[in-house]
């Protein structure tokens, strides 16, 4: 890559969450392996947040790789409305199987955001087969679903960083976010915001949705299994649809193959990506009950109304299925717990660090949560200067290493966010 390239880049390529104008830098990736970056200048940096929690298993997977090579020769390709293909069918049979007996029907789309606009149209489709309007879900603030225009109206326009976009957003219904933690004890008032809205809405809501146990980019907040519990029992009272959005969560990442396990309940759709693919490829899914898939399919268009055209995609089939496999070796528990382990050992005692008001941590999940903002820039310099890549937000530094992580890579990791604490020129002090 030349200067030329990268001066290109700068000047043209829009990166996520970032100016066109004053861009924040970008460094250069030339290849990766395992959990290694390796930049133009030949040094390689520890990932820590596999590629935005998908890349569980490492960069450059062999059996990965051997999967997509044995699907390319095939096809890379079909269009999946009147096409079936058996890479698509395998990874469905795998996707029923993984997930409770009750979610047997599968939608596979492109990515999170639009797995959740798909189940956001199930919803009303639903509704409006069984001869109803209801079109507004509810859900809990510091919730984040995807960057699409009806995930982002349910992630709390208000408070978080699509209110930008709140004018044009269809108005949805938000209770408190629970405030009784994973590893603490369950307090009751922490439903009575959303048994009130229930009670009170009922026949207007569409659905509920929720990140189950881990509440991602609106804070990394983990909650109680409990409120869950609360949650299935209202939902079933009132006859309304239980929507988990397992996109960060699922395989393995809460040391749970998916969130909800921790609570024990069930939901009648849940929405995956990210990890799906082991990191490879794009591709996401919509499970949904019978109930819910046959109820739609006799309403008045007597079809569901959603077809992406790289919808069951088979190279993206295909790899999935090679990393279910992978993970069906059940190896990933026992990573899962290690990484666990080392996070309480040796990230948790940063708590007492002065510029620190809490840290958290469940599964492969480690979360320090500083008293002011980072900045960016300069904090992402000093994480790449020093050998490991995190990209944090806000307040939050935080880690989802790939299961592969050997114990030493992890320990530099957490030394490294140890060390930014101490730089006081990498916060914004006057950030409240």
């Amino acid at each position: 890559m030349s200067q030329s390239d990268i001066f290109f880049d700068h000047k043209h390529i829009w990166h996520p969450y970032s100016s066109i104008i004053n861009p924040l830098p970008c460094y250069s990736v030339m290849s990766a392996k395992g959990v290694y970056l390796k930049l133009k200048n030949g040094k390689n940096i520890i990932d820590g947040m596999s590629s935005w929690w998908s890349t569980i298993h490492g960069y450059n997977h062999p059996v990965l790789n051997r999967s997509l090579k044995k699907q390319m020769r095939k096809m890379s390709h079909v269009m999946f409305g009147g096409i079936t293909h058996p890479s698509a069918i395998l990874l469905c049979k795998q996707l029923v199987k993984l997930t409770p007996k009750k979610l047997d029907c599968v939608f596979l789309s492109d990515s999170g955001s639009i797995a959740v606009e798909v189940a956001i149209k199930m919803l009303i489709q639903y509704w409006e087969a069984l001869g109803e309007q209801r079109t507004q879900i509810l859900t809990i603030r510091n919730g984040y679903h995807g960057d699409t225009f009806a995930a982002m109206s349910i992630s709390d326009p208000n408070n978080s960083m699509h209110r930008i976009y709140n004018k044009f957003l269809p108005r949805n219904l938000f209770a408190e976010k629970p405030t009784s933690s994973f590893h603490k004890e369950w307090n009751s008032v922490d439903i009575q915001s959303f048994k009130k809205i229930m009670r009170k809405k009922s026949k207007q809501i569409a659905g509920v949705m929720l990140e189950p146990i881990v509440q991602g980019v609106g804070g990394m907040n983990f909650y109680h299994p409990t409120y869950l519990k609360e949650i299935k029992k209202l939902c079933k009272n009132y006859s309304i649809p239980l929507v988990f959005d397992e996109i960060a969560t699922g395989f393995g990442r809460t040391g749970k193959f998916f969130a909800f396990q921790h609570a024990n309940v069930v939901p009648d759709i849940l929405c995956l990506g990210k990890a799906m693919t082991g990191g490879t490829i794009t591709l996401a899914a919509t499970l949904t009950s019978r109930n819910i898939a046959n109820t739609i399919s006799r309403s008045t268009v007597s079809c569901f109304m959603h077809g992406p055209t790289y919808m069951g995609n088979p190279l993206a089939c295909a790899v999935a299925s090679a990393n279910i496999k992978i993970l069906e070796k059940n190896e990933w528990k026992k990573q899962v717990f290690n990484i666990e382990k080392q996070l309480y050992q040796n990230l948790l005692p940063l708590i007492h660090h002065p510029r620190v008001k809490d840290v958290r941590v469940l599964g492969a999940i480690g979360v320090v949560e500083c008293s002011h903002c980072v900045n960016m820039a300069l904090i992402q310099k000093f994480f790449v200067k020093n050998g490991v890549w995190i990209r944090p937000f806000k307040k939050i530094i935080y880690i989802v290493p790939p299961y592969i992580i050997s114990m030493d890579c992890l320990r530099k990791l957490i030394n490294v966010i140890k060390k930014s604490l101490d730089n006081d020129t990498l916060f914004n002090v006057n950030s409240v």
